[in-house]
Parts: structure tokens; sequence; C-alpha cells
């Protein structure tokens, strides 16, 4: 019992760590944000929505690495639901 507890606190994060986490997704929630809103304003092709998708992705992993299925997941319906909205894609 007390080895369990030695382990998990071995591999608790710091404070910092999970204030470092948590502006990471801060970020990545207003940049997500920002190009639903771009594209939203249908002032794009639909090639230019797509790349500024393609680089929010990008970005993303570079922040979370290792993260493709949790982005594609959550945001990736929001974008499809977008791109069909503004330019009638499916």
């Amino acid at each position: 019992m007390i080895e369990a507890t030695h382990q998990i606190a071995a591999f608790s994060p710091t404070q910092e760590e999970i204030d470092e986490e948590s502006r990471r997704i801060r970020r990545l929630r207003i940049l997500v944000r920002l190009t639903l809103d771009t594209i939203a304003a249908g002032g794009l092709s639909a090639e230019e929505a797509a790349g500024m998708i393609a680089a929010t992705r990008r970005a993303a992993l570079e922040m979370f690495p290792g993260k493709e299925r949790a982005f594609d997941l959550i945001y990736r319906p929001q974008f499809q639901r977008m791109m069909h909205a503004v330019y009638r894609l499916q």
C-alpha cells in the first residue's frame, strides 16, 4: 500500500506543470475559436479555410504532441460542420 502511494506521488504533476497545461489548453481553445470565427465570416475560399484548419491542427499538435486522435475527436467535427455550413461541403 505504501509503495503504491509513492508511485502515485512520483507521477503527480507539479502545480507548475498543471498551470502550463492549462495555458496551452486555453491557447488552443482561443486558436480554434478564432479559426472557426474566421471561416464563419465567409471571406475565405474553401481551400484557404482548409489550409487554416490544417495550420490549426499543426499548432495543436505542437502544443500537445501525440494527441492527433484527441484533436480529431474533439475539433474535427466542429471544423467539418463549419465547412459544411459555409461552403456546403461534406
